[in-house]
């Protein structure tokens, strides 16, 4: 197949996306297209460990590919019946591709949270206004640490999360976040503590393939 017939194949994936929504196994078809499920031993953002770790950098690069997925959970939070939303909010790094993205397809603007001294901010001139109401997108949930912590820095300034959003929620459902998450499907993967790895995990090195903690 050329350039020419897998554009043509996309476009066409959108088109049928629109009529309905991507169901799980085209979820991961994308992800397994792009090599992004990884296996090994992996140190997730979290610090829990796993032999499964999904690499959405791999998605994000083909803008095709993020067009599909993010389209597609823009029209999950569109049913979802949330009422006014003024902002999508992301935290960085990892969603503000999907959190852009997404927010491109509700035609709303998007910000994103940034780490500093450890804690997220609002920086570049990003605002939100007293009782303002968004929603929060992100790529992967696993325990929802990064959401939660978005989410505290809107209430911080004032704002009302009035649900979080993301491209795959590898927790099953279990991740609490505070609001309700919507999510474009499942992916439960076991993750473990550093105590309590199995042993052939723990036979293979451990590598940490996310951002947080990067200097």
């Amino acid at each position: 197949m050329n350039e020419t017939q897998v554009n043509e194949t996309q476009v066409n994936e959108v088109q049928e996306m629109q009529e309905s929504p991507l169901s799980r196994v085209q979820v991961l078809e994308i992800f397994a297209s792009c090599g992004a499920i990884l296996h090994g031993h992996f140190i997730l953002t979290s610090g829990l460990r796993s032999a499964t770790y999904l690499q959405k950098a791999l998605v994000f690069r083909d803008p095709q590919k993020a067009r599909i997925l993010c389209s597609a959970l823009a029209q999950k939070i569109s049913q979802a019946g949330l009422g006014e939303i003024s902002q999508v909010v992301s935290p960085a790094m990892g969603g503000v591709i999907p959190g852009y993205e997404t927010a491109r397809h509700l035609g709303l603007p998007a910000i994103f949270t940034e780490r500093v001294d450890g804690k997220f901010q609002l920086r570049r001139g990003f605002s939100i206004s007293p009782g303002e109401r968004l929603i929060v997108v992100d790529d992967i949930v696993s325990t929802g640490i990064s959401i939660r912590e978005c989410i505290a820095c809107v209430r911080d300034l004032g704002g009302d999360v009035v649900a979080a959003a993301c491209l795959i929620d590898r927790s099953g459902g279990e991740a609490d976040i505070g609001v309700d998450l919507i999510r474009l499907t499942d992916y439960k993967v076991n993750a473990y503590r550093e105590d309590e790895l199995p042993a052939d995990l723990a036979a293979i090195p451990a590598v940490k393939p996310g951002s947080r903690g990067l200097g």
